[in-house]
């Protein structure tokens, strides 16, 4: 086996153990917001005034359909935070590990057969890929 497949593996046995060891994770984002009440006489009525808060929401998108929620400072606003921070990492891990598979792939040789096995296997292909364009 040659080095660089042997580094690559290494590398995507430890991609997977910080896998393993994430968590925990979530999509989405925290964003502090600040509201306005809307009485006349309220602080937050000034001109320059940012409004009443700091108030945290996490959102996110989810098959086309947006999701909010208002979080209490505190535990739960700790939970939400390791959470999307975890799923940042999920994201960059994902990326990384496709990228050492691909790698691998490369470096791996396609297996050797006899010539019958050959033909054979041609026909299963050709026939598996004249199906895939009927489908479309």
């Amino acid at each position: 086996m040659n080095d660089r497949l042997i580094q690559s593996e290494s590398k995507r046995k430890l991609l997977f153990k910080k896998l393993r060891k994430l968590g925990n994770f979530r999509r989405g984002t925290i964003a502090v917001r600040y509201r306005k009440c809307g009485k006349k006489n309220c602080s937050c009525a000034k001109p320059g005034h940012k409004g009443h808060g700091p108030y945290y929401e996490w959102t996110t998108t989810i098959n086309k359909k947006s999701y909010a929620k208002n979080l209490k400072t505190g535990p739960e606003l700790q939970k939400y935070k390791e959470e999307t921070e975890n799923y940042l990492t999920f994201i960059k891990l994902h990326k990384e590990i496709i990228q050492v598979n691909e790698d691998i792939c490369n470096l791996l040789p396609p297996a050797e057969i006899n010539h019958t096995e050959e033909e054979a296997l041609k026909k299963k292909l050709q026939k598996y890929f004249r199906q895939k364009l009927k489908m479309k």
